[in-house]
């Protein structure tokens, strides 16, 4: 992805000169599912160990809870605006080479991530959130059209966006 110029650049035409610093920070947790999940996936590896050892069991399942837990933490997505770069997941741009910002629905991000969708796009998404923004890139050397990013809190990115 060719969203990392340098700081310094050349603001493009059509920019908007910086705003009052309104940052945003978001983590993607998953949902309550999610959590049941590694749970119940600890609890059934246990209780299979049960006939072999109560002790292994026992020791197992709270391995297999903590790792879980581990992986779930270290997996999940940061969302952030902050001196003048979005930042989703791995990927980061500066904000002064987006357009403008639209806030997708649960039906209006189904469209864009199905029928609506370019392979070019960047996409931070998960599933258990059902709203997210969408933002094109202005910069023409990025071969990436537009960003779709989930958050749980549409309209709070689409300010902070639009603060730059």
């Amino acid at each position: 992805m060719h969203a990392t110029q340098p700081d310094d650049a050349q603001p493009l035409p059509g920019d908007v000169s910086p705003g009052p610093a309104r940052g945003f920070r978001e983590r993607l947790w998953p949902g309550p599912l999610g959590w049941a999940t590694v749970v119940g996936f600890a609890g059934v590896l246990g209780a299979a160990l049960v006939p072999v050892d109560t002790l292994l069991a026992l020791v197992v399942a709270v391995l297999a809870l903590l790792g879980g837990l581990a992986v779930a933490v270290l997996t999940t997505p940061r969302v952030e605006v902050e001196q003048g770069h979005l930042r989703a997941g791995a990927a980061r741009i500066p904000v002064r080479l987006l357009a403008e910002p639209v806030a997708l629905g649960r039906e209006e991000l189904r469209v864009q991530m199905g029928p609506g969708l370019d392979a070019r796009a960047y996409v931070c998404l998960r599933a258990w959130i059902g709203t997210a923004v969408r933002v094109q890139v202005r910069d023409p050397q990025d071969p990436t059209p537009y960003w779709v990013v989930s958050t749980r809190r549409p309209d709070d990115l689409v300010t902070a966006l639009r603060a730059r």
